[in-house]
């Protein structure tokens, strides 16, 4: 871990409508020195949702960032995004404990065991079903 960090501006406005409990696990792990990372995308329209799976970028119209309980993620190396799938795992690591501290249950793609997504975190359906 590096030492605490806050999100940025940009960070902020790209969590806007996602769930205030995956905001609060991402807050915290910066708190708590996670490796630096950069959220790249949080609330999702149905527009932009058909765009990635007709571009094969997502396998599902039911996508949990439709309704801000997903967000993708990505480490920062060298201020830097990195798609480098190593950098993942330490980010990973800080993401879970965060999670665990905030009692928060977030499923994370890279533990997935088809279409592995290293970026993106979701809380479970069990807990937090898609609006009717």
């Amino acid at each position: 871990m590096t030492k605490a960090w806050k999100l940025s501006a940009r960070d902020l406005k790209r969590l806007e409508g996602v769930h205030e409990s995956v905001r609060r696990v991402l807050e915290r792990a910066a708190s708590n020195g996670a490796p630096q990372f950069a959220v790249i995308e949080g609330l999702r329209t149905v527009a932009r949702q058909k765009e990635l799976v007709a571009r094969g970028a997502s396998k599902t119209m039911k996508s949990r960032h439709i309704h801000g309980f997903a967000v993708d993620i990505a480490p920062l190396i060298g201020g830097k995004i990195s798609w480098d799938w190593p950098a993942f795992h330490p980010l990973a690591k800080a993401i879970k404990a965060a999670a665990a501290a905030e009692n928060v249950n977030l499923n994370w793609g890279g533990d997935w065991r088809t279409f592995v997504d290293g970026p993106h975190w979701e809380l479970p359906h069990a807990t937090h079903p898609d609006p009717k």
